[in-house]
């Protein structure tokens, strides 16, 4: 071997790990800007604008992905083992408490963090201007959270998972037409049983993954696509220019934003893991079902509505609150108010307005509902669906037409603005309703003071 060549494969072999360095910085620098524009508007870094509700959302559910494959490799879908095997994962696997308790609460906070981040997103506007196919998207990917969730509810078969998924395939029955024949398909039988369980494992560990995977990855794209969040409309500046907005590169301004947020999400969800275990209640037993039975809290606002209004009533409602949600989009088309908060400076006093008409509104309406008026009893000959159904639906949709007509006020505000205030009342009362569920409703589903 000549000289020359010991030097040259010596100069190869050095420089190796700088050239293996600078590949996987390549690598990871192309995946970041397959995600990312290459340059955002520096207003869209401010943490007040986003909150980071959207790269929060995507880093639970990255989480949740690796505990949940490596809890697959323990749990047994059968009703005989299911429990046990959630019990060794608990008591006899390195870290399987910790795991456990990791993917339980990413799903619960996934749900909160998804639902603000659809908030953000409306109180901002970030659905005009061509983004209002990834606007029908996110709340899609909302709904697919929520079937996450309720498809994992059952798993542990313990009494908490039975009854809940009990009540919350009973409320799927009441949806007109289709919901009896979408409760017999999760359930596969007549009650919650074998085969509910090996439907739900299947559509929680399959179905719905490959759901979100394709449907994210579409999220993420059309956001890049349409360069990035909705960012205001820049205003004139001197001579009839708009100023210029300073644009960042995403690397490493917003990248750094990112890790930062991801660092704080991941040891936040450790300590309360480590300090607060996810629950884990007897095995489940169809006999003998708890006082109250609940559905699971994200669906507690659905239940504590049905407690007051038929059935078929209550799927009317949600459905048209539904319908209106996704079709934001064509409700409200005024463009120019893009990405600002409420619209507008009396758009905020709307928002406020009808947030706390619901925060007293709400709660006297249950009330008086529980304790003094039965409609059912002042009209006896009267069907249910009438007294129960037909009357709260009708006093329900002219009220809400009401709050838009008294907002609106003659033309003080702008359609947009009182569209806001409309929205706003109707998610502050579902939140209302939710907390009413979980904390103020007792044995046989009465009204109890939880303090």
């Amino acid at each position: 071997m000549t000289e020359n060549s010991s030097w040259t494969k010596k100069i190869l072999y050095t420089d190796r790990p700088a050239d293996d360095r600078s590949r996987m910085r390549a690598v990871a620098n192309n995946l970041i800007l397959h995600l990312h524009p290459t340059k955002v508007p520096a207003p869209a870094l401010r943490w007040s604008y986003t909150w980071g509700l959207g790269g929060l959302s995507a880093m639970l559910a990255l989480i949740l992905i690796v505990t949940g494959v490596l809890l697959m490799f323990r749990y047994d879908a059968s009703v005989d083992r299911a429990y046990t095997s959630v019990q060794t994962i608990e008591t006899q696997v390195l870290f399987g408490s910790l795991i456990r308790a990791l993917h339980h609460w990413s799903a619960n906070l996934l749900v909160i963090t998804t639902f603000l981040h659809m908030l953000r997103v409306f109180f901002t506007g970030g659905f005009k201007k061509g983004r209002a196919t990834n606007w029908t998207i996110g709340v899609v990917l909302l709904l697919v959270v929520l079937a996450f969730n309720f498809t994992g509810y059952l798993l542990p078969w313990d009494q908490l998972a039975y009854w809940a998924v009990t009540v919350g395939t009973s409320l799927l029955s009441y949806i007109p037409l289709v919901g009896q024949a979408i409760a017999d398909f999760l359930l596969a039988g007549p009650e919650v049983g074998q085969g509910a369980l090996r439907n739900f494992y299947a559509i929680h560990v399959a179905v719905l993954p490959a759901l979100l995977l394709v449907l994210l990855s579409y999220h993420f794209w059309k956001v890049r696509k349409d360069g990035g969040i909705s960012q205001p409309e820049e205003g004139e500046g001197e001579n009839g220019r708009s100023p210029r907005i300073e644009r960042l590169t995403t690397i490493p301004h917003l990248v750094q934003i990112e890790l930062a947020a991801a660092t704080v999400l991941i040891a936040g969800l450790l300590l309360f893991a480590i300090f607060v275990p996810a629950p884990l209640e007897a095995l489940a037993d169809p006999v003998h079902p708890p006082n109250p039975a609940k559905a699971a809290w994200y669906f507690l606002g659905l239940q504590e509505l049905l407690l007051h209004m038929h059935p078929l009533a209550t799927m009317i409602l949600a459905g048209i609150g539904l319908a209106a949600i996704l079709f934001v989009p064509r409700l409200d088309k005024a463009e120019a108010d893009i990405g600002v908060y409420f619209r507008s400076g009396k758009g905020k006093w709307a928002a406020a307005l009808a947030a706390l008409l619901s925060v007293g509104l709400v709660p006297l309406l249950v009330v008086v509902d529980e304790w003094w008026l039965d409609l059912t009893q002042m009209f006896p000959t009267w069907p249910t669906l009438i007294t129960n159904g037909l009357i709260p639906l009708l006093l329900t949709l002219p009220g809400l037409w009401l709050i838009y007509a008294l907002l609106r006020g003659g033309g003080r505000l702008t359609h947009s603005e009182a569209l806001t205030g409309v929205f706003t009342f109707v998610f502050v009362s579902l939140i209302i309703l939710t907390i009413i569920g979980v904390f103020f409703r007792g044995a046989n589903m009465a009204l109890i003071w939880p303090f």
